[in-house]
């Protein structure tokens, strides 16, 4: 049986990002049956057939002034030519974002993400660990109880090996096993099974 393929669609202005994504890879081959890719968007000749063929994707971004970078919005409206072909319609979807603050609004950062994977009719899938912790530390799982995507505060002036702070990595480890997990339980319906879906749902509207 061939392996299911994530891919990691990310970009990293300082590293910070990309350390999270490296964990993210982590996670997904500690899973029997599916393998990783990470891909970084900040390049004039992006391939996009890894992404096409991906059985899903997590999206990866800094949080700049409340929301996804420059870099990585350019990205997200390079994929209008797909949205508009449907190629990742009914592909697993996840986000990770990292910002300098605590806070930095990063949620709205996920919440681009996700109304991002909802235009190409992705299925989203956020982690599962909560933080029971409320004295939060760095070494804590999900110290910032983000359940819609992966957050993760950095020390922009520190080396990547120092931040993300280890409770930052393990949390994304743990997503990407997750997601592996989903990708092996998740049948997306065939473009046979779509179409009869479709044509029942006019049957029945007229």
């Amino acid at each position: 049986m061939n392996n299911k393929m994530i891919t990691i669609a990310f970009h990293s202005q300082n590293g910070h990002t990309e350390v999270l994504g490296q964990s993210i890879l982590e996670g997904i081959n500690t899973v029997k049956g599916v393998k990783g890719l990470l891909i970084d968007v900040n390049t004039e000749t992006l391939n996009w057939e890894p992404l096409n063929n991906a059985d899903a994707i997590i999206f990866g971004s800094p949080t700049y002034m409340g929301n996804v970078s420059g870099i990585f919005k350019t990205f997200m409206d390079g994929s209008s030519p797909i949205w508009y072909q449907r190629k990742w319609i009914n592909k697993l979807a996840g986000g990770f974002t990292s910002s300098g603050s605590l806070s930095g609004d990063k949620l709205n950062t996920l919440q681009s993400m996700c109304l991002f994977a909802a235009q190409h009719g992705m299925v989203w899938i956020g982690p599962s660990e909560i933080c029971t912790e409320f004295d939060t530390q760095p070494h804590h799982i999900n110290r910032l109880g983000s359940n819609l995507g992966i957050m993760s505060q950095c020390n922009p002036y520190e080396d990547r090996a120092l931040s993300p702070p280890s409770g930052d990595r393990e949390t994304t480890k743990l997503y990407g096993a997750r997601m592996a997990k989903s990708v092996l339980q998740w049948q997306a319906p065939t473009s046979t099974q779509q179409k009869e879906t479709e044509q029942n749902g006019t049957k029945e509207m007229t």
